[in-house]
C-alpha cells in the first residue's frame, strides 16, 4: 500500500541524461526496432539540417559489419568546438545535455528538423559508445562517450582539410532488446532525403552486404512522385504533374498528378521530417486543392448535373508529395508524426490555390482530364452507395447468382473468346438463338426500350428488371463493387435494329454501361454489331448495306441495270426479327464475316461525352432543344 507520508525526500531528480536512460520510450517512441531506427534518423536530421541551409551538400551513412553500429557524416561546418563555458567545449555539451544545440537561435539555422534540441544527446544516452569527430579550423577534434557520460575530454588529434562532422554509434543492448539495423528501412529514408533537397548527394554504404549506393536526384520531388506512380502502378490521367515551388515566410515544394487509383496517397514532409500521420500542413493542402478545382469548374461550367461533387471525389487518384520547411514547426511528440502548427492550414491553401488554378487555367486539356475523372469518381461513388442500399435489402438468398431465365447462355464457361449479344426483343432474339454459334455465343434478348439511367434515380435503376438481368448476365456487379475479373464474356456487343427506334435502344444502352459500368467501356469490352438495313441483289451477287449511304455506293460500284447488268433488287429489312437465322449469321453474328463497332472514348474526350450524354439523356429538355435547333440543317431526311 502506498504511504501517507509524502513528502519532498520522495521526489525523485534524474541528473543528466539518466532521464533518457530511465524512460527511453517519451524520448524515441519505444525500444523496439522502430525506436532502435530514431536513433539514425535524429543523427542524420542534423546532418541535413547542415544541407538544408546551405552549409553541406555531401552526407555519407555507413552501416558497419555487425550490423548493429552506424557511422554518420557530413561536409557542413562542423560542430563548434570552441569552450561553451569553464568547463565543456560547445561539442560536449550538444551530446551531453538535453535541449542544447544552435537550433533555437534563428541566426544558425533558418529551418531544422532536429528542432527540439534533444537528438544528439538522447542518441548519445541510448548509446554504448558515441565518437564523435570533428573537422574544423583546420583541425581535426575527436570526442569519446559511453552511455551519455565522456570518457575523455574533446582532444585535438591532428590537422585537416575542409570541415564536417561526422558521429558513430554502437546503441546500448541493456536498453534495445534486439540491436540489428534494418538496410532497407536505412536506404529508403537516404532516398527520401536526396529527393526531399535538390542537390544533396547521400552515399550509402553496407559493409556486411559489401554495397554502396550513391543517391542524388537533380529533380527533387518531381523525381519522387514518377517514382511513387511507377510503384503504385497508378495510370495518370494527365502527364504534367502539377510543381509548385515558393519561398515566401515558408518554404514549399509541390508536385501532385491525378491517376486512375481509388485512393488519395498525399506524402507529406517538415523540414525533411516524414509526417506520416499528417498535420495542419497536408490540411492547408487538401483546402486548396479543393478550392482551386471548384474555381475551376465554375468558371468554365463544368459541374455535372445530377451528381454532388465532394472533396473526397476531387481528391480521387490524387498523388502528390508535399514538403515544407518552417522556422518553428511543432510536432506532435518527439517522434515528429504530425505537426500541430495551426497558422500552416491558410498559410498552404494560401499558396496552393491560387498556383494550381492559374495552372489548370492554362493548362486546359489537362485540366478537363482532371474534371472528368473526378466526375466518373462522383458517378461511380453515387452508384456504389445507391448499390449498397439496394443489396442490404434484399434477402440473404438473393445474392447467388441467378442468371437471368431469358438468357440462352453458349456452352464455353471461360469468358475468353465468349460473347453476349444484348438483342432488341424477343423475335429478333429467336432468330439470333437458332443462327448463333452456341459453344461462345450468349444472347440475351430485351423487351422494349430500356430505362433512361440519365434521368432516373439509382434505385429505380436497380429496380428495374431488365438492367438487373444485364447486369446479373455480366456478372461484374456496380459501382465501387465492380469486378472485372469476374465478367462472363470476353465481348459485350449491342445488337439493335439498322433504324431509328434501333438506334435509340442502343444510346439507352451505352448511356446505363457508361453511366453505371464505365470499365467496360475503358477495358475495350462493348461493341456495336452493324446489322444491315438493305439487301441488294445484283443478278448472281448480293451484297448487304449498313444504310442508305452505303446503299447509294453500292448501287453507284454494281451499276444501276445498265449496259447490260442486271437490275439490282432492294430488299429494306423492317428488324432483325424478319431476317433468318442463317442471314443473321452471315451478315451480323459470324466472326469472319461480321463488322463490329468497339466502343471507345478518348481520354481528351471524357469530358465532352460527359456533358452530351447529359444533355441529350438527362431530364433537362431545353439543352435537347438547343441541340436539335442548332444542327436541323444538318437533317436530310428524318426516320419517323
Amino acid at each position: 500500500m502506498a504511504s501517507a507520508n509524502y513528502t519532498a525526500k520522495d521526489i525523485t531528480v534524474l541528473e543528466g541524461l539518466e532521464p533518457v536512460r530511465k524512460r527511453p520510450g517519451m524520448y524515441i517512441g519505444g525500444v523496439g526496432s522502430a525506436g532502435l531506427h530514431h536513433l539514425v534518423w535524429e543523427t542524420l536530421d542534423n546532418s541535413v539540417d547542415e544541407a538544408m541551409n546551405g552549409f553541406a551538400s555531401n552526407i555519407w551513412v555507413t552501416l558497419h559489419a555487425d550490423g548493429s553500429s552506424i557511422t554518420i557524416e557530413d561536409d557542413g561546418r562542423g560542430i563548434p568546438v570552441d569552450k561553451h563555458d569553464a568547463k565543456r567545449s560547445a561539442l560536449e555539451v550538444i551530446f551531453t545535455v538535453l535541449h542544447a544545440g544552435g537550433k533555437f537561435e534563428h541566426g544558425n539555422y533558418k529551418t531544422a528538423g532536429g528542432l527540439h534540441g534533444v537528438g544528439a544527446s538522447v542518441v548519445n544516452a541510448l548509446s554504448k559508445e558515441l565518437v564523435a569527430t570533428v573537422k574544423r579550423d583546420g583541425a581535426l577534434w575527436e570526442m569519446r562517450f559511453r552511455q551519455g557520460k565522456p570518457v575523455a575530454p574533446l582532444k585535438k588529434i591532428g590537422a585537416a582539410r575542409g570541415s564536417g562532422t561526422k558521429v558513430y554509434f554502437h546503441p546500448d543492448a541493456a536498453i534495445f532488446p534486439k540491436i540489428e539495423f534494418d538496410a532497407a528501412i536505412i536506404k529508403e529514408r537516404l532516398e527520401v532525403a536526396s529527393y526531399l533537397h535538390k542537390g544533396l548527394k547521400v552515399t550509402f554504404e553496407d559493409e556486411g552486404a559489401k554495397e554502396k549506393i550513391v543517391y542524388e536526384h537533380s529533380e527533387g520531388i518531381v523525381d519522387y512522385l514518377r517514382k511513387i506512380v511507377a510503384e503504385r502502378a497508378a495510370k495518370p490521367v494527365h502527364d504534367l504533374p502539377f510543381t509548385l515551388t515558393k519561398d515566401e515566410g515558408l518554404r514549399l515544394d509541390l508536385v501532385l498528378q491525378w491517376t486512375e487509383a481509388t485512393d488519395e496517397h498525399v506524402r507529406s514532409y517538415v523540414n525533411g521530417i516524414p509526417t506520416g500521420s499528417g498535420g495542419t500542413h497536408e490540411s492547408g493542402l487538401r483546402a486548396g486543392i479543393g478550392k482551386a478545382v471548384r474555381n475551376f469548374i465554375d468558371t468554365h461550367n463544368l459541374s455535372p448535373k445530377g451528381v454532388t461533387l465532394t472533396a473526397e471525389d476531387i481528391r480521387e487518384g490524387l498523388t502528390g508529395v508535399v514538403s515544407v520547411f518552417i522556422a518553428e514547426p511543432q510536432f506532435q511528440g518527439q517522434t515528429k508524426d504530425r505537426l500541430n502548427n495551426p497558422e500552416l492550414i491558410s498559410a498552404v491553401d494560401g499558396l496552393v490555390r491560387p498556383g494550381l488554378e492559374h495552372w489548370l487555367h492554362h493548362n486546359s486539356s489537362v485540366a478537363e482530364a482532371i474534371v472528368a475523372r473526378i466526375i466518373l469518381s462522383a458517378r461511380a461513388r453515387e452508384a456504389s452507395r445507391a448499390a449498397k442500399d439496394e443489396v442490404s435489402r434484399k434477402s440473404a438468398t438473393s445474392t447467388r447468382l441467378n442468371l437471368p431465365g431469358k438468357l440462352s447462355d453458349c456452352t464455353n464457361s471461360s469468358s475468353d473468346g465468349s460473347e453476349l449479344f444484348i438483342v432488341e426483343g424477343d423475335s429478333a432474339g429467336g432468330s439470333a438463338k437458332q443462327g448463333r454459334d452456341r459453344t461462345r455465343q450468349a444472347i440475351l434478348p430485351l423487351r422494349g426500350k430500356v430505362l433512361n439511367t440519365e434521368s432516373a434515380s439509382l434505385a429505380k435503376v436497380l429496380e428495374n428488371k431488365e438492367l438487373s438481368d444485364l447486369v446479373t448476365a455480366i456478372g461484374c456487379g456496380l459501382g465501387n463493387n465492380f469486378d472485372l475479373t469476374k465478367l462472363r464474356y470476353g465481348k459485350i456487343i449491342i445488337l439493335a435494329d439498322a433504324d431509328s427506334d434501333g438506334n435509340h435502344i442502343a444510346t439507352l444502352l451505352l448511356t446505363f454501361i457508361y453511366r453505371h459500368l464505365p470499365k467496360l467501356i475503358t477495358n475495350g469490352k462493348v461493341f456495336l454489331a452493324q446489322p444491315p438495313l438493305y439487301r441488294i441483289d445484283v443478278g448472281k451477287e448480293t451484297f448487304w448495306a449498313l444504310d442508305d449511304a452505303h446503299k447509294e455506293t453500292i448501287l453507284k460500284q454494281h451499276g444501276q441495270g445498265k449496259n447490260g447488268r442486271a437490275t439490282p433488287e432492294i430488299t429494306r429489312f423492317k428488324g432483325l426479327g424478319e431476317m433468318m437465322p442463317k442471314v443473321l449469321w452471315e451478315t451480323t453474328l459470324n466472326p469472319r464475316t461480321r463488322r463490329l463497332q468497339r466502343v471507345d472514348v478518348a481520354d481528351e474526350n471524357v469530358l465532352m461525352t460527359d456533358r452530351v450524354i447529359n444533355e441529350l439523356m438527362g431530364k433537362d429538355a431545353s439543352a435537347r432543344f438547343r441541340f436539335i435547333m442548332e444542327r436541323a440543317d444538318e437533317a436530310e431526311e428524318l426516320d419517323v
